[in-house]
């Protein structure tokens, strides 16, 4: 089954928890949300949001309930990259190439790892 798509700040959020669990409200919403101008409640919707989608799970520890993530960061990542090319760029990966040509700050591991990328897609077609 397919889960449902996730926006920028849920990723974000996401992430943070991930690098955190297990994690309680208040604790995402004091070094998560405080930096974002976010309220505890809505960080908590945030969250609960996430836990809809299946992307969190609580559980009960001493009274609190406390979250962590239900897949692994890459996969979440994947997914919504995905889910970007396919719905903002219409499954086309051009407009995002002319934009990391363009893009000045491309480090030496960026680009080996776009070479390598590039590389292996090349033998993927010459399988094919």
């Amino acid at each position: 089954m397919r889960r449902k798509t996730i926006g920028d700040q849920e990723l974000a959020l996401l992430q943070y928890i991930g690098e955190n669990e297990p994690a309680s409200v208040g604790e995402v919403a004091a070094g998560f949300g405080e930096a974002r101008g976010l309220a505890r409640s809505t960080v908590l919707t945030m969250m609960e949001r996430l836990r809809t989608k299946g992307y969190l799970q609580r559980a009960q520890q001493d009274g609190v309930y406390r979250y962590h993530t239900t897949a692994e960061q890459q996969d979440v990542v994947n997914s919504a990259v995905g889910s970007f090319v396919e719905k903002t760029l219409q499954g086309s990966i051009s407009p995002f190439v002319a934009w990391m040509s363009e893009k000045a700050e491309v480090s030496d591991n960026e680009l080996a790892e776009l070479e390598a990328l590039v590389s292996r897609l090349q033998s993927q077609r010459r399988e094919d």
